[in-house]
């Protein structure tokens, strides 16, 4: 059975160094906030249900003249008017009188209850009643599923359809979302041609980019693939202090040997501070990751599958935290 302690604490140490919700908010239009990390908890503007309301359609009565009812002694009484969902407020109900109700309707507070239709015999205007019911049965009340001021989502969610039609329930049209994280991506190396080009002996396809780019935007960052990179120390070093200045998170793939030095782990030290030299597992070497400005470097392999694999163990972990998200450490 493989231990993975080690790549656990080195998930961790890494999580640890990177800054919570380190990005921008920006204000979305509902419609659009589809994937997008909610910046700060929403807490309702209202109550939800906004009133009173009938579950059932049947007759609003007042639950203390349904006590005596039974088949032996029916309780009667007279329908006097009806409420209808979109009407403004509830006929009122006086001392032996009912008032026909419809599912959705507005009822007032107080001592009443719901006949259910099936429940009632009508004779014309009159209801006949043949047991008692409970106070406020069926009958949903104000601010029982959302009380105003509650946290309705949390900081850090990824909204998905319910939460939009929620925020839609309370009147929201706009969000304020985390900013989209800018990822750099670099491939490296001098054997790597882009992957539109003709191989020529001894060249690599660059598909990394191509990949982490969409990993990067299937975890709600926007991909900005750079390039490729030679295996020249300096040019590379200067490159990245320069696309710092854009950038939230610097992905490079490949180039974690170069010449008979940890090219990678130097240049993270030239730039920024080394956090992760290596992981002791299994293809776990050439995961080396950093921060520089406060911002994540993370470099994985140049094998395209293990590539992938340290994107999602130490990259996506590192833009979720960035974004607010809670970050769960996986393993595979």
């Amino acid at each position: 059975m493989t231990d993975n302690s080690p790549l656990i604490e080195a998930q961790q140490t890494f999580v640890d160094a990177v800054l919570l919700r380190a990005l921008d908010t920006q204000t979305c239009p509902l419609l659009e906030a589809l994937d997008r990390t909610l910046y700060a908890n929403f807490n309702a503007p209202e109550d939800s249900p906004p009133y009173h309301r009938a579950i059932v359609e049947g007759f609003l009565v007042n639950t203390a003249e349904t006590q005596s009812a039974s088949e032996e002694s029916p309780v009667s009484f007279r329908v006097t008017g009806n409420v209808q969902p979109g009407d403004e407020s509830c006929p009122a109900v006086k001392a032996g009188e009912a008032t026909e109700t419809s599912t959705g309707s507005i009822l007032p507070d107080g001592p009443f209850s719901i006949v259910r239709m099936w429940e009632a015999k009508r004779e014309g205007d009159t209801v006949t009643i043949t047991r008692p019911f409970p106070p406020r049965f069926f009958i949903e009340e104000q601010g029982c599923d959302i009380a105003k001021g509650s946290t309705v989502i949390e900081a850090g969610t990824v909204l998905q359809p319910d939460h939009l039609a929620t925020l839609a329930s309370m009147g929201v049209d706009k969000v304020e979302v985390s900013s989209r994280a800018k990822v750099s991506i670099f491939a490296s190396g001098d054997e790597v041609v882009p992957h539109t080009a003709p191989l020529r002996p001894g060249s690599i396809r660059d598909c990394n980019s191509v990949q982490l780019s969409a990993a990067v935007t299937q975890a709600g960052g926007q991909a900005q693939p750079c390039g490729i990179m030679a295996d020249d120390f300096d040019t590379f070093a200067a490159v990245i202090e320069e696309v710092l200045e854009e950038s939230d998170m610097i992905v490079i793939s490949g180039g974690t040997a170069v010449g008979g030095r940890d090219f990678v782990s130097d240049l993270i030290k030239e730039v920024g501070e080394l956090i992760i030299d290596g992981v002791p597992m299994r293809s776990g070497r050439p995961l080396i990751m950093g921060i520089a400005r406060g911002k994540p470097i993370i470099a994985v392999a140049g094998h395209p599958p293990e590539a992938l694999r340290g994107f999602r163990l130490f990259g996506e972990p590192a833009l979720r935290k960035l974004l607010g998200q809670k970050v769960e450490i996986a393993t595979n």
